[in-house]
């Protein structure tokens, strides 16, 4: 069934409120993080609201699904109310329940590669560091859940799908998960531009977490000292340092490269 919002004009100089999604409930928006969610059985939808033209190109992943979502059809000027100042929603959102987080215990042993974040809050770096992820065959993203950044919609939009593919894993504190993660086996890489090493020219080996920290600051020193290793990517301008989501696929590149060969 398809409801249509109701157009009667508003009163002018009066803007409508932006609707909350319900208790729990997230808005996840953008064509391809709607894709992904939608084709994701693990993730329950409540409702989804498109344009008419973004809707036809979903029909048939909304038909897949055993618990198909309220659909409503609506104009992007709706879309805009409905969610987050300057949401770049493409035509289509979903109303959705967040992804059960993993646990450290839950990786499993095919997670040859895994990601650490150190206190990296903002969502879109947070998400692009999940797409890179997905790319390179990150089994896991693991960050605090303390200063970073909820599974929401701007870090969905920025993932482009892979919120639904990589597993997030939060903990409490970050030294004893990298005490965890040596504790079984994982060779622990941390990227550091006061690094006399280089990303690249150091061998790396499998299971392999590689750690970030945020820009300007870098590792913590708990979190450095955490580290078997620091590696730096070297740059042709001194000082001038890389965004932390392009420093992400780098590294992941190189890890991928060095673990395939």
């Amino acid at each position: 069934m398809v409801r249509k919002h109701d157009k009667r004009p508003k009163a002018r100089g009066s803007a409508p409120p932006r609707r909350s999604p319900r208790s729990g409930a997230v808005w996840i928006y953008g064509r391809h993080a709607v894709e992904a969610a939608l084709g994701n059985p693990e993730r329950r939808i409540l409702r989804l609201v498109a344009t008419e033209k973004a809707a036809s190109g979903l029909r048939l992943l909304v038909g897949r699904r055993a618990d198909a979502p309220v659909r409503e059809l609506a104009d992007r000027a709706t879309l805009d109310r409905l969610l987050e100042r300057g949401a770049v929603h493409q035509g289509v959102a979903v109303e959705a329940m967040p992804l059960p987080e993993r646990a450290m215990d839950e990786l499993g042993d095919r997670a040859d590669l895994v990601v650490v974040l150190d206190r990296i809050t903002d969502p879109h770096n947070t998400g692009a560091i999940l797409r890179s992820c997905a790319a390179f065959g990150a089994g896991a993203v693991i960050l605090q859940d303390r200063h970073s950044p909820q599974a929401t919609g701007a870090l969905a939009k920025a993932a482009s799908g892979a919120l639904e593919w990589v597993s997030l894993v939060r903990v409490a504190n970050l030294a004893r998960a990298l005490d965890r993660l040596k504790d079984r086996g994982y060779w622990i890489a941390g990227l550091d531009g006061d690094s006399d090493r280089v990303l690249g020219c150091f061998p790396l080996h499998a299971p392999l977490a590689l750690v970030l920290g945020s820009e300007g600051t870098g590792l913590r020193r708990l979190t450095r000292e955490a580290c078997d290793v620091r590696l730096a990517i070297p740059s042709a301008r001194p000082g001038l340092d890389l965004n932390v989501s392009n420093a992400a696929a780098i590294a992941l590149y190189e890890a991928r490269r060095a673990l395939a060969g």
